[in-house]
């Protein structure tokens, strides 16, 4: 693969504790999922690990994102092989699931790590609204957008009975929202562990293009044949409209003119009796700035023309004070 060339990259690879034994732990009938799993050792996870995550470094377009799915057994070996790259750990992200393994001589796990990184030197693409705009709220009044992006995710396993499937699959939802957030249709999503393609099949599904590697023949031979199936873009139908962002000019630097305005604004709507909080929250509507934006504009205004009034009222030229 090129350098520099992919925007995405996904990758849920063998996590070095058995995995072609599973079906042992889990008590579960593998009767549809496909053969040839392949399982790295222990003893050799140190330097497969490092050995893909430099080939990922290399691959990413610099500002290009990376989510590393794993257990927690073999996660040392993952962090350090990351500290051997450029790349910047921007998330911690845990996945609550809602089966683990039952135990009853210590506690049940029940969660995955993923570890969201950026190639430096680079704009990353993070979409903040991907999914709730800035003025959507729950039942309980908190922010939908502020809960969708904390850093644990409770996201149920998909089960597929009597489906022909791999041996650990990725959910949908999963996939979906590491995809919108982090990249733009169009770009180029890899995966270098594809399993069950789920990574190829959403991101072409989201409008985006897909490339990856599965080295078990059986699943890359079968998997294959259903990547015809999937029509590019046909997700997107299924995704929920989001609505205009109330903070619309949010970060955006302002214009003279516009602080201006502001101020003006502030100083007609108290003249009209309102409050300063609700002259606050009036402006921030109108010119699509929080709440603390608008009384910072504010203060730092006021401040500037006590002191200019101040200077004035003591025969003094404003001009030739220093600053």
């Amino acid at each position: 693969m090129k350098s520099n060339s992919i925007d995405l990259i996904i990758s849920d690879p063998p996590y070095g504790i058995n995995g072609d034994k599973l079906d042992r732990h889990y008590n579960r009938d593998e009767s549809h999922v496909l053969d040839g799993y392949v399982e790295v050792s222990t003893k050799a996870y140190p330097e497969f690990s490092l050995r893909w995550i430099q080939e990922a470094e290399r691959v990413l377009r610099p500002g290009g994102s990376i989510y590393i799915v794993s257990g927690y057994s073999q996660l040392r070996h993952i962090l350090n092989a990351l500290a051997h790259t450029k790349l910047e750990e921007r998330n911690h992200i845990i996945w609550k699931y809602n089966f683990g393994v039952y135990t009853s001589k210590k506690y049940i796990s029940s969660h995955y790590h993923i570890l969201y990184c950026i190639k430096p030197k680079g704009k990353a693409t993070f979409h903040t609204n991907a999914f709730y705009a800035d003025c959507e709220k729950s039942e309980n009044g908190g922010s939908l957008n502020y809960q969708d992006r904390e850093d644990v995710w409770i996201i149920n396993r998909e089960y597929k009975p009597g489906q022909v499937k791999n041996k650990n699959e990725l959910p949908k939802t999963i996939l979906t929202k590491m995809i919108l957030y982090s990249s733009n249709p169009g770009d180029m999503v890899c995966d270098f562990f594809l399993g069950s393609f789920s990574t190829a099949k959403v991101a072409i599904g989201l409008g985006r293009n897909a490339c990856g590697f599965e080295i078990n023949k059986k699943a890359f031979d079968y998997q294959i044949k259903e990547m015809d199936k999937i029509i590019p873009g046909e997700l997107l139908q299924d995704l929920r409209q989001v609505p205009a962002n109330r903070l619309f000019n949010k970060g955006r630097p302002l214009s003279n003119e516009e602080i201006e305005q502001i101020v003006s604004a502030f100083n007609l709507l108290q003249l009209e009796g309102l409050s300063r909080k609700q002259a606050c929250n009036q402006i921030s509507e109108k010119f699509g700035r929080g709440y603390w934006s608008i009384l910072n504009i504010i203060g730092k205004n006021l401040h500037e023309n006590k002191t200019v009034t101040l200077l004035k009222n003591s025969g003094e030229n404003p001009q030739s004070q220093e600053k």
